[in-house]
């Protein structure tokens, strides 16, 4: 009954929000609390059993692919003791009607120790889950849940990411490259950068400001080009809006869009432009633009999911509560490898080394879309818009 009944509401609710865009909301998490579900198991057996249910699909080469490393990670350290399963559900409109219900599916088998959902897709159908099912844990990552409106949910712990920090080198790095006459490609004369963004919201814009103010600390005359692409999914689009910001100037994009963003990195190679990658090292990932990538920003999911896991099956990880992990807690850092020794000068390698040591013991407050306003943000973006 508990199913039927929220998947009645879930319909109603995905129909009368169809083609509307994330809530942009800021919430304060509550006090850490204890419930039967953050200190007992859900299944009797020895095996710690995981379910990760995405908004998504698998091979996107970004943020899920990332979530699914940290399960790898754990069931080779962990072996027979420990098994997961990823539900694929799609991310296209057409699959919206299928969250909740799916999610609500995976709880009421009883069979996981913990369900890990992410992104602002899935916060309305983790809502419901966790009301109806208060004794099944859940992690939910890369968007703030909305304890205080939604009950003060006990049995749900929740990661978010520094990626506004991240973002602040990849600007700074964008931003020195752009007047680098001696990068092979690059035009020294117009200053010119992009980013492309994937769907216009708290998380993305956390992105976009970030890296306006890198490469605002480290060339005051810089200029950006901001495009969304409208979802996470279209590489085509994205590389059609990619091609058109290489085409009018840009030297170097960054991509924040997800799988949708695998199409600026196309258009970097094909313009013989540079692209800064995201959630993985692309450079790997997609090795035949590899000349065109010179590092990635990477958002650890994998490293929070696995630290997070690792801290329950200890019995001390912490529920009802929002943690948010940056340079420190390993759950942001940029690809500073051979590769990006190769392309990247040493002068400004060096000038980024500094920036993050700023960053790291709070010389540099970088800006953050979950404390600024929708004017704030367009301002910003106003002011180093493309002439």
């Amino acid at each position: 009954m508990k199913k039927a009944l929220a998947f009645a509401l879930s319909l109603a609710m995905v129909l009368s929000m169809a083609g509307c865009g994330k809530k942009e909301k800021e919430t304060e998490a509550p006090k850490a609390t204890t419930t039967e579900a953050a200190t007992e198991k859900t299944t009797s057996d020895d095996v710690y059993n995981v379910a990760l249910v995405i908004a998504g699909t698998l091979g996107d080469k970004s943020f899920y692919d990332s979530a699914n490393s940290g399960l790898v990670a754990l069931k080779e350290e962990l072996g027979d003791s420990f098994d997961f399963k990823v539900e694929q559900m799609g991310g296209g409109s057409a699959d919206q009607v299928n969250w909740e219900p799916t999610l609500l599916d995976y709880c009421d088998t009883g069979d996981y120790d913990m369900i890990i959902t992410g992104s602002w897709q899935m916060a309305d159908a983790l809502a419901s889950a966790a009301d109806l099912y208060p004794d099944q844990k859940f992690i939910y990552f890369d968007e703030a849940y909305d304890f205080e409106g939604n009950g003060d949910n006990g049995n749900i712990y929740n990661v978010l990411f520094k990626q506004n920090e991240v973002s602040f080198l990849a600007g700074a790095i964008a931003g020195l490259m752009t007047k680098d006459e001696t990068i092979e490609g690059i035009d020294p004369s117009n200053n010119i950068i992009s980013v492309l963004g994937g769907m216009e919201g708290v998380v993305i814009n956390d992105f976009v400001v970030g890296y306006i103010q890198g490469a605002l600390e480290v060339n005051p005359d810089v200029q950006v080009a901001v495009s969304y692409v409208g979802n996470f999914d279209d590489s085509a689009k994205g590389k059609d809006l990619s091609l058109a910001m290489y085409n009018s100037g840009s030297d170097v994009g960054f991509n924040v869009a997800g799988n949708a963003g695998n199409g600026l990195i196309e258009a970097a190679g094909e313009t013989g432009k540079y692209a800064i990658g995201v959630d993985s090292d692309q450079a790997v990932t997609m090795s035949n633009y590899a000349a065109n990538i010179p590092t990635s920003a990477l958002k650890n999911v994998g490293n929070a999911l696995y630290r997070a896991i690792k801290l329950d099956m200890e019995g001390s990880l912490s529920y009802g509560v929002v943690e948010t992990l940056g340079f420190a807690e390993g759950g942001v850092e940029l690809v500073k490898d051979a590769h990006y020794e190769e392309i990247v000068p040493e002068s400004i390698r060096t000038t980024v080394e500094e920036l993050q040591e700023k960053i790291a013991n709070g010389e540099i407050t970088v800006y953050s879309a979950s404390t600024m306003s929708s004017e704030e943000i367009e301002e910003l973006k106003a002011s180093v818009a493309v002439q």
